[in-house]
């Protein structure tokens, strides 16, 4: 009778224990879409790991003798409710590594971004969507990165470091959002700080990054505007996208050491990050990433030709001043 009751008694705790999982699991699920009067914490996001290689022996078609390339990505958030506040946290990483026999497998990189951004608001009322929030965005990188068009690109300076440049944004507005999955911010005051090393602001009489020459930083005063978006498309497809818009009140033409106009600017020249990821899940643990960012920043120019002064070889080279950033993979993903 005793191992009646013991198994009774486990199976219970069993069961309770899972409905609790299954209940917190709902109330995740709601409140990513819903704003309600509660504490809690809420987190999810996804780390995607993929790898491809190829080996080729007297293939008549020709093609790089070896090669394998890896990339990975996070993003992921993390949101604090109190009843009528919230503290709201993003982080996006990403990162991928090229090695070709034909380069003696000297990596190159193919993808670099740091993006966090933390957000605390309280809601206006108390059933409401809207939020009185501040703002603080960092973006970065995580290594060097070199210009890969020149030859012997590895005897030049590299273009880029961790924290040259690094942007800092500091902002107040307004709020709209529904959970964690929508949510548009817009703040008539914004600050934006340029950081970067006086080593690659005294390469170009015009400076770097939009900073002067010689200096290492630039601020400016603006108005922001920030949306993000995430939605299923169907079961096993998710699409997640981002737009930031930033005009600098204080913006106006650049001179170089001469006083000549190097690049013109003003308020209406608005800053543009228009940022999308597709992710299928193929299995459990598989599936495929495909992303697009698109940037315009007057800040940063292109020049069509490289460090020698040689017509750059690049496909896109007729775009012109919008960056662009476009990948896929297929590996390894586990969501939380």
């Amino acid at each position: 009778m005793k191992r009646v009751l013991t198994t009774v008694a486990m199976g219970l705790t069993v069961y309770t224990a899972q409905a609790q999982l299954n209940k917190a699991d709902e109330v995740k699920k709601s409140l990513a879409t819903t704003n309600k009067d509660t504490v809690a914490w809420v987190y999810g996001g996804f780390v995607t790991l993929g790898m491809n290689e190829g080996f080729l022996h007297n293939w008549a078609a020709g093609g790089e003798l070896a090669s394998f390339n890896v990339n990975g990505i996070f993003s992921g958030h993390l949101d604090h409710l109190a009843h009528r506040e919230i503290w709201s946290n993003n982080l996006d990483l990403s990162y991928g590594l090229n090695y070709n026999y034909s380069t003696s497998f000297i990596p190159r990189k193919t993808d670099d971004r740091i993006d966090f951004t933390s957000k605390y608001g309280r809601r206006i009322d108390t059933t409401g969507n809207f939020y009185f929030s501040g703002l603080f965005n960092f973006k970065s990188q995580i290594t060097e990165g070199y210009d890969y068009t020149v030859a012997d690109w590895q005897h030049h300076p590299p273009t880029s470091k961790f924290f040259s440049p690094a942007y800092f944004t500091l902002a107040a507005g307004v709020e709209y959002r529904e959970g964690s999955d929508i949510s548009l911010f817009v703040s008539p005051i914004a600050g934006r700080l340029t950081v970067a090393d006086k080593y690659f602001t005294s390469l170009r009489p015009q400076g770097a990054f939009g900073i002067d020459y010689g200096k290492t930083m630039k601020y400016e005063f603006g108005a922001y505007i920030s949306g993000r978006y995430l939605t299923k498309l169907s079961k096993n497809i998710r699409y997640k996208t981002r737009l930031d818009l930033y005009s600098n009140y204080l913006a106006k033409d650049s001179k170089d050491t001469l006083g000549n106009v190097v690049k013109k600017d003003n308020p209406g020249n608005i800053a543009i990050l228009f940022d999308n990821l597709l992710d299928f899940r193929i299995t459990k643990y598989m599936n495929a990433t495909i992303g697009a960012t698109f940037i315009y920043d007057n800040n940063l120019p292109y020049n069509k030709y490289d460090a020698n002064g040689v017509l750059k070889d690049d496909p896109g080279r007729d775009i012109g001043w919008l960056q662009m950033k476009q990948m896929f993979t297929f590996g390894i993903e586990y969501k939380f």
